[in-house]
């Protein structure tokens, strides 16, 4: 062949393209999984732009919407043109990102809220700008001047963030008039952008956007109001405290001032966990049954041990059922689309037998309690005896806790709910956010690694059947809670990375898990580390780093 072509396998085929060919030219016409957009691609297992010009034989994977890497894409895409149509309309306004909602991205104005009539000014603003096809050009800078750029424009937030990243240079995106740092890869221009809408909600902006389950339409479901009450919280929260964003976080540390911020963040937590004791205390004797519910790596077991000494501190005495021993044996287990066991389905419970056991207790009478045999397969009882006396109430942690076929027979006035999730507010900088889903990976990364013997690459595998599992059996469930519990901790990241940063760093380029381990080595980059002595024995944070005075 000529000198001027090489060989490339792409989506498994192989063929001969021109050198220098862009990937953009390889997608024209074609759609990725489900006919769900493409908007970059794995070069050789990296993520790499659709503007990548090839240069040597390479394996190329498209990677559309159906996928996380695609959805951050777009996502990231999509916040640059709002931010332009934004600066288009209102000159003298700057937009800030707050947090993630069902539908999108949270968005608020600085300096005042935004009208429903603004909000459609903008989002007409953001189409024409999509009619027009714009490019995002790419611009890399050194990073000392990137540092005096963003001091000449005022955005201390974003001199913060990169005062101690380890590169050497930033890349800035350009569209139009209007410069900005993101942290990731972009689509090529504004024209790949058609699927979004705007909504006015709280003062503020939603930003709606497609999901990867379906990547071809907007998501219609209602806003989580008391999930998006807990993350306007927290966010006034770290307002006061003056660490609403990663350089100001490390800032802290480096001022020696760690230790305050440490305790402070745990008292918080304690002084949650009391008010939700408080909160069951004051609806005794109705409220009997408590049940707790959350997404993977959330910090269940150590809230709930917390909670019952709480309880015991107000006068209850907690006992614990676990859903798992009311598994219907292991042959009546249900089968999902591919006809394999389906193990997180709620018909795994013995549905009727577990609310027999429920109101029984809740009459006063005893139970003969069960306990599954995971090795046969088989339920089986062993004389355990259990019967509810004066002050005793159940506490019940399962994925299924705050799903009402759960208990569909219990009265409901005689039911507590409590949802917790690890939802962070902070943001690298006023454009950029850090997802509460890379908060929780990375603690269970670390778990996994301590406490199962489990490689970073495994974990990373089963994160998104986990993800799977969350969006089915938890997510649409959480506003069934009495109570909401944000179990992140303010200064975690910051512990996290020295015990993380090995375990991701030891995942090579010829593993397929490669290009999710380095975005996630580039996450981490932004916080400096530190040594997680100052941890309290009980923290939640103790359940993933090791250390848990409730580990046995």
């Amino acid at each position: 062949m000529a000198d001027q072509e090489i060989r490339i396998n792409l989506n498994g085929n192989e063929q001969w393209v021109e050198k220098g060919i862009k990937i953009e030219e390889l997608v024209k016409g074609q759609k990725g999984k489900n006919g769900a957009p493409i908007v970059a691609a794995l070069v050789n297992n990296e993520i790499r732009e659709l503007t990548y010009a090839l240069d040597q034989e390479c394996t190329i994977n498209f990677v559309d919407l159906s996928s996380e890497d695609g959805i951050r894409i777009y996502a990231r895409s999509l916040k640059f043109l709002l931010i332009k149509a934004v600066h288009d309309i209102f000159p003298d306004k700057e937009i800030e990102i707050r947090h993630s909602v069902s539908r999108g991205l949270f968005f608020e104005i600085l300096g005042g809220g935004v009208t429903a009539a603004d909000v459609e000014k903008i989002e007409k603003r953001m189409w024409e700008l999509v009619e027009a096809n714009k490019k995002f050009m790419k611009v890399i800078v050194s990073i000392d001047d990137a540092r005096k750029i963003f001091l000449k424009r005022g955005r201390e937030d974003r001199h913060r963030a990169i005062e101690n990243r380890e590169k050497d240079y930033v890349t800035l995106y350009i569209l139009d008039d209007v410069e900005d740092y993101f942290y990731g890869y972009m689509v090529p221009s504004t024209g790949y952008l058609t699927l979004f809408k705007l909504e006015a909600d709280n003062g503020g902006i939603i930003l709606v956007m497609p999901k990867k389950e379906q990547p071809t339409t907007l998501p219609n479901v209602p806003v989580p109001r008391k999930l998006f009450n807990v993350f306007s919280e927290y966010t006034q929260w770290l307002k006061i405290l003056g660490v609403d964003d990663v350089g100001r976080l490390n800032d802290v540390a480096e001022d020696n001032r760690i230790k305050e911020l440490v305790l402070i963040a745990e008292a918080l937590h304690e002084k949650k966990i009391a008010s939700i004791a408080d909160m069951i205390t004051k609806q005794q004797p109705e409220k009997k049954i408590i049940m707790i519910a959350g997404p993977s790596s959330s910090g269940k077991t150590t809230f709930a041990q917390r909670l019952s000494i709480q309880l015991r501190v107000n006068g209850l005495v907690p006992l614990n059922i676990s859903t798992d021993d009311y598994f219907v044996d292991k042959t009546r287990t249900p089968r999902d689309e591919e006809g394999k066991p389906d193990y997180e389905a709620l018909e795994t419970v013995d549905l009727d037998l577990f609310n027999k056991d429920l109101n029984t207790l809740l009459a006063g009478g005893e139970i003969d309690l069960p306990s599954f045999n995971f090795k046969t397969g088989l339920r089986e009882y062993h004389g355990r005896k259990m019967k509810l006396q004066d002050g005793q109430v159940l506490v019940i942690e399962g994925i299924h806790a705050l799903n009402p076929r759960l208990t569909w027979d219990v009265k409901h006035e005689n039911i507590f709910k409590i949802y917790i999730s690890a939802i962070t507010s902070m943001r690298i900088d006023q454009h950029n956010r850090i997802p509460t889903t890379d908060l929780r990976l990375l603690r269970r990364i670390v778990r996994d690694n301590r406490y199962r013997g489990t490689p970073a690459p495994q974990t990373i595998d089963m994160w998104p059947s986990v993800r799977r599992g969350e969006e089915r059996n938890i997510f649409p469930f959480q506003e069934e809670a009495d109570a909401m519990f944000n179990s992140s901790l303010i200064y975690e990241l910051l512990m996290i990375k020295p015990v993380a940063l090995p375990l991701l760093q030891a995942i090579t380029r010829d593993m397929p898990q490669y290009a999710e381990a380095r975005r996630l080595i580039e996450f981490l980059s932004y916080f400096v580390s530190v040594p997680s002595d100052l941890v309290p024995p009980n923290s939640i944070l103790r359940e993933f780093l090791g250390g848990s005075v409730f580990h046995t």
